[in-house]
């Protein structure tokens, strides 16, 4: 059999049929993170916004985030699931970091300035 015909028509389906799957199944996890960090990306950006339509867009990643008995393949709950997070963890740091950032917590870390050397240290004579 020649090698490029055996490409295109395997001897063994299964070897397809799991290659499918397996692109199929990457894909999803794909389109399931991309929802996700689309949902996290509005609910950070527009957690202090004071237009309409960034606090419409805040509101509708919240709801999506806090919804606990959706039944679409597309809820927060099983998108977390399916991407082996623990939604309730996952939820409660949305939570949290929204009370901070609304309290006036900055969410950038603070960088540490390095110690000012000591100009002329005196040394002990010996």
């Amino acid at each position: 059999m020649n090698w490029a015909l055996a490409l295109i028509e395997p001897t063994d389906s299964g070897v397809v049929d799991s290659i499918f799957k397996k692109t199929l199944r990457e894909g999803e996890e794909r389109l399931m993170l991309a929802v996700l960090e689309n949902a996290t990306e509005d609910f950070q950006k527009y957690v202090l916004a004071e237009d309409k339509r960034g606090q419409e867009l805040f509101r509708e990643a919240e709801e999506w985030i806090l919804e606990t008995d959706s039944a679409s393949f597309f809820s927060f709950e099983n998108i977390c699931e399916h991407l082996q997070l623990d939604p309730d963890y996952v939820r409660r740091g949305f939570i949290r970091w929204k009370e901070a950032r609304r309290n006036g917590a900055s969410t950038q870390f603070q960088r540490r300035q390095p110690p000012q050397r000591m100009k002329n240290l005196a040394l002990p004579s010996g």
